[in-house]
């Protein structure tokens, strides 16, 4: 059985979270949890307060990186349960998407032996009678941990709000404590980092420090418990990133002038304590013991919802049994219990290197963890904005393809930089897990010539497409063109190549009447004329030559046949009839795509703009079918750098003014659901239709108004209608669509 993605959404309970109950609290607290308390003293002594900034702001880089390629994809789609899993899941498939979500899963349960060995570490130097019982300490927590979350998220999140206030008076006691010692004598004298050795190169300390900004994971693995997940992951991600930064910057200025040297690399948690305001040390106890063990809820609350995700999708036989949920909240009981499981198991053999050294060393690996899925977080939001799919329409403004790359490359470099061999193992337990589920999914065979390789992945590529059920959300313009000689029709083209060479398939056919016996060499002469004018005019559109007996008969049957497995035309394109004699087919073959499922454009060509003078799209809003196909071909042409600049007004005449509101209000409700950069206008009906219409668009660029398609004994009236209606109008797209392009997919 083939693997294949569910947008079925799971069963949920009425227990649902905002940006800051659901995402922001659980972040910020596991953002500033363990390594702000125990290891960024450390830090900042070994590296110095400049080596230290530049730790952090590198760290903040990534991650900003990563929100923003986040963003990108949450306000693109409706986010289900699985966070980071659904988001890189939906846009790169089930073998990557699963070879990702295990990964985080052992990213987030990594993360709870990590917070616990923190908070034991913590504990045991405020009690040094229990050094001794560090093995027992952490088992006991790891265990009080799992009753906790067994009762549900609920009674998590309700802590969390006890445990964010204790982090406050710790934090300002820190702070206020640090700011009474400030001197700038020794701030001078820890501006530059200690003496280099084998335990404080930069990049070791970048990997022990970097858990301290991976808390945004634990909000966006809650996105099944959100009321809004688009908006709710947006607002309290970056929220928690500007308070987390700011605090982290604070605290390395503030420790960097009022610590020795010696006082942050050897005892920085017991220095803290020490230099605490009116010695209030025990509030800073507290904090480290709140925040670590909020950092561990946290992460046992994110793994086993990863994994239910993960489960649901089938992208693993073995995982079935985790796709379970317990009762109306749908907790995911085995994903929490094999969570426990790992816990312990890591628990048992990083005490056995000590308290501080099994911490640093499973610091360590939870950064190249997250460090993967950070990675495959911004290459999915890349490869959803480079492919110029249309139905990648984000909401979130402020990301752009470029932040993706760079934020895969950032990852995957430091990857390297922190340990070669340790990214090189992760890399090939990622690519075999991607091997395993692709099998699972589809079965390859390759050539060994190049042009082999690529007719085989044409191939298998193609048999999977039919497999696949088509989905609003993934509609591609396929657009046949009915061109006759391009060199005549050169703007009918162009547009064409703009509306859909970007994102889709354009074909140029070109119909010869005759016998084939008589015209096959000057077929192959105009299949070459054809492809020289393609090269010329540098267009990527594909070419069509055929022959027929008779000019219309040829067409139906070219609507009929042209395609290559299951890439069939959507589109079918052509010029607005100019003889009358030519007025009476055209009308037919209307009919005839309508009736094989396709949608029509017909343009109506009274020349095109200079490239990049184009200034208004005009689009008259009509009914949901038409319109939507109209709203994404002004989209797609506005990707193209001619039509870069060129505003996109969405209109609608009405013929009340009662109904001038409410039509305002659903056009501006309709372009925001549609996230597509448009301006809405209602105009009030005024005389009649063409007057509104010359007068509203008379000096766009190119209008674009829906018809539907007439009987053949209507044609003549159809034609002149529309002459007369067009008459002063620029160039005009009639479009007739199916509804197969849906505008909210």
């Amino acid at each position: 059985m083939n693997a294949t993605l569910s947008d079925s959404a799971p069963p949920s309970g009425g227990r649902k979270f905002g940006a800051f109950g659901g995402v922001f609290t659980p972040s910020i607290l596991t953002i500033l949890g363990v390594i702000f308390f125990l290891r960024a003293g450390a830090i900042i002594g070994h590296a110095g307060i400049l080596g230290a900034l530049y730790i952090l702001l590198t760290a903040e880089g990534i991650v900003v990186l990563t929100a923003l390629s986040m963003a990108a994809v949450a306000t693109n789609s409706r986010v289900r349960g699985g966070g980071a899993y659904f988001l890189i899941s939906r846009a790169l498939g089930p073998s990557f998407g699963g070879a990702i979500g295990l990964t985080l899963f052992f990213a987030q349960a990594l993360s709870v032996p990590f917070y616990i060995l923190g908070f034991s570490e913590a504990l045991t130097a405020s009690a040094p009678a229990l050094q001794d019982h560090f093995l027992a300490v952490n088992v006991i927590t790891a265990c009080v941990l799992f009753a906790i979350n067994a009762f549900g998220a609920g009674w998590a999140m309700r802590l969390q709000y006890i445990v964010m206030i204790l982090l406050a008076l710790s934090i300002l006691s820190i702070f206020a404590g640090a700011a009474v010692h400030f001197d700038p004598a020794i701030f001078r004298s820890n501006l530059a980092p200690a003496p280099p050795s084998s335990d404080n190169g930069f990049w070791i300390l970048f990997a022990i420090y970097f858990p301290a900004v991976t808390g945004i994971m634990t909000g966006i693995n809650m996105s099944g418990d959100l009321k809004e997940p688009s908006r709710a992951l947006v607002t309290g991600t970056f929220w928690a990133i500007g308070v987390g930064f700011a605090v982290y910057f604070l605290q390395i200025l503030l420790l960097g002038g009022s610590l020795s040297r010696v006082e942050m690399v050897e005892t920085p948690y017991g220095a803290l304590l020490q230099h605490a305001l009116l010695g209030t040390g025990f509030l800073i106890a507290a904090g480290v013991y709140s925040a670590s063990i909020s950092s561990a809820i946290g992460s046992f609350l994110a793994a086993p919802r990863v994994l239910q995700a993960v489960g649901r999708d089938d992208v693993f036989p073995l995982l079935r049994p985790y796709a379970k949920g317990r009762g109306r909240s749908d907790e995911p009981i085995r994903g929490l219990v094999l969570t426990g499981a790992l816990t312990l198991i890591v628990l048992l053999f990083a005490t056995r290197a000590g308290s501080g050294g099994g911490f640093n060393l499973v610091a360590r690996v939870v950064t190249t963890f997250f460090l993967i899925t950070y990675g495959m977080v911004n290459l999915a939001a890349f490869v959803e904005a480079f492919s110029a799919n249309p139905s990648f329409r984000p909401r979130f403004r402020w990301f752009h393809w470029g932040t993706g790359l760079a934020g895969a490359a950032a990852c995957f470099c430091t990857m390297l930089l922190i340990d070669a061999p340790a990214a090189a193992m992760a890399s090939l337990v990622l690519g075999g897990l991607y091997v395993l589920i692709a099998r699972r999914v589809v079965r390859t065979a390759y050539g060994d010539a190049r042009r082999g390789f690529l007719y085989g992945s044409v191939s298998r590529n193609l048999l999977r497409l039919r497999s696949l059920s088509p989905h609003p959300k993934n509609w591609r313009p396929t657009v046949l063109v009915l061109s006759g000689n391009p060199n005549s029709r050169l703007n009918l083209v162009q547009l064409a190549e703009w509306m859909g060479a970007g994102s889709g398939i354009v074909t140029l056919a070109q119909m010869l009447t005759g016998r084939l016996s008589d015209l096959d060499v000057k077929r192959t002469e105009e299949q070459q004329r054809l492809e020289a004018f393609i090269r010329e005019n540098d267009l990527n559109v594909f070419p069509q030559v055929v022959v027929a007996a008779d000019f219309d008969e040829g067409v139906r049957v070219l609507l009929q046949s042209h395609s290559i497995g299951p890439i069939k035309p959507n589109l079918v394109m052509m010029g607005w009839p100019r003889e009358s004699s030519r007025v009476a087919p055209f009308v037919l073959h209307l009919e005839d795509i309508r009736r094989l499922g396709l949608s029509a454009i017909v343009v109506i060509d009274r020349a095109l703009p200079a490239p990049g003078r184009a200034e208004r799209i005009d689009i008259w809003w009509r009914g949901m079918a038409n319109g939507s196909l109209m709203v994404i071909l002004a989209y797609l042409l506005q990707q193209n750098w001619e039509w870069k600049r060129t505003r996109v007004r969405v209109l609608r005449a009405v013929d009340s003014d009662a109904g001038l509101e409410p039509a305002r209000k659903a056009l501006h409700r309709l372009i925001e659901v549609a996230r597509i950069p448009a301006e809405a206008a209602v105009i009030p009906f005024e005389n009649t239709f063409k007057h509104v219409l010359q007068k509203h668009s008379g000096d766009a660029a190119l209008v674009f108004l829906g018809f539907e398609p007439v009987s053949v004994n209507t044609a003549s009236d159809f034609h002149r209608r529309y002459d007369d209606l067009l008459e002063e109008m620029p160039t005009t797209v009639l479009v007739n669509s199916t509804g197969e392009a849906d505008l909210l997919a």
